[in-house]
């Protein structure tokens, strides 16, 4: 997780795009929580590979490694050299059996991980095969082949960037041959490059295969991902009727965080509001409203909207970073 998030921007100036917050944890909280959920065992540590965040950050990565049971542990990839770099940068952690994920992505399914087999990669149905790399695999479910981006179609099931391998030691000894070599793609170090080394050598990987994959890429993306993490979780999200006067009305799915004030709104469906935020006279539906925000007499929809935000009036589709004004 050491982008900079570029494509998230407003939103990733002031806060990394892993702990953007939907439906009241960030992404990578769901993304660890749903992994563990995969894994039926205990998660030992939790190694996270990121940029020179801050300490806050950092502070709030290793709590949700405690939150599953697990150590946290900090690395840092100063400079952008590709997948399989990044995952070197936490070798101490390449030790066993190892869960790799790229932290701005989550998931939905009901496949228990197969660890008698020498890895897992995490595929799911899509529908422009051509924008991802993709796998092919035999009549015994095993992985015969890594095609990124193919212009021809071979397969439609693109690699989502979750990984389950059984020997760390394997899968660093792989990654450091890559930079040993200087095996590039693209300019840079690439798992998948490993991984095709680790094939070619009898080791066996296959597909594990999710319901729903969605994506935090960008602010619309993200949107539609609060909303599928409502729906899919709604028994999470109950809001006590008796909370809010008369004059409010939600519309559920929605997450409504401590320390919130409503007043005259018609709230969601889909919609997440975080701490200590405040709305009067609104409505507004499919929409993040981060910490500590405030707003007042507009309506809005299929928009994000940062922490530390005041607006006063308009109705539009809103991307707003924080410590915004309007009105």
């Amino acid at each position: 997780m050491a982008g900079m998030g570029k494509r998230m921007r407003p939103h990733t100036l002031t806060t990394p795009k892993p702990l953007v917050p939907l439906a009241g944890k960030s992404i990578v909280h769901w993304l660890i929580e749903d992994i563990a959920s995969v894994c039926g065992d205990a998660i030992d540590e939790i190694g996270f590979v990121v940029g020179r965040f801050g300490e806050e950050t950092e502070n709030e990565l290793i709590k949700i490694a405690e939150s599953v049971g697990a150590k946290g542990k900090i690395f840092y990839q100063d400079k952008a050299e590709g997948t399989g770099h990044a995952i070197l940068c936490a070798r101490e952690c390449l030790k066993g059996e190892v869960i790799v994920a790229f932290a701005d992505t989550l998931f939905r399914t009901e496949f228990n991980l197969d660890k008698t087999k020498d890895g897992v990669i995490w595929v799911h149905q899509v529908d422009n095969p051509s924008s991802f790399g993709v796998v092919k695999y035999n009549d015994q479910n095993i992985i015969t082949d890594f095609i990124e981006k193919p212009k021809e179609f071979v397969s439609d099931l693109a690699i989502i960037g979750i990984y389950y391998f059984k020997s760390g030691e394997t899968l660093e000894n792989e990654l450091q041959y890559l930079i040993d070599h200087d095996i590039k793609e693209k300019g840079e170090y690439q798992l998948t490059n490993a991984m095709e080394n680790m094939k070619n050598k009898g080791m066996q990987f296959v597909p594990g295969k999710v319901d729903e994959w969605l994506d935090c890429g960008n602010y619309a993306a993200t949107v539609y991902t609060n909303q599928r993490v409502l729906v899919n979780k709604s028994s999470q999200f109950n809001i006590d009727p008796d909370r809010f006067d008369e004059s409010v009305t939600i519309n559920e799915p929605c997450f409504v965080a401590d320390g919130v004030k409503l007043k005259n709104c018609e709230i969601g469906p889909f919609v997440s509001i975080g701490n200590n935020s405040s709305i009067e006279n609104c409505v507004i539906r499919n929409t993040i409203v981060q910490n500590n925000s405030h707003l007042k007499n507009f309506k809005c929809e299929n928009s994000m909207i940062g922490n530390h935000v005041a607006i006063d009036g308009d109705s539009l589709e809103y991307s707003i970073g924080d410590f915004s004004s309007q009105g």
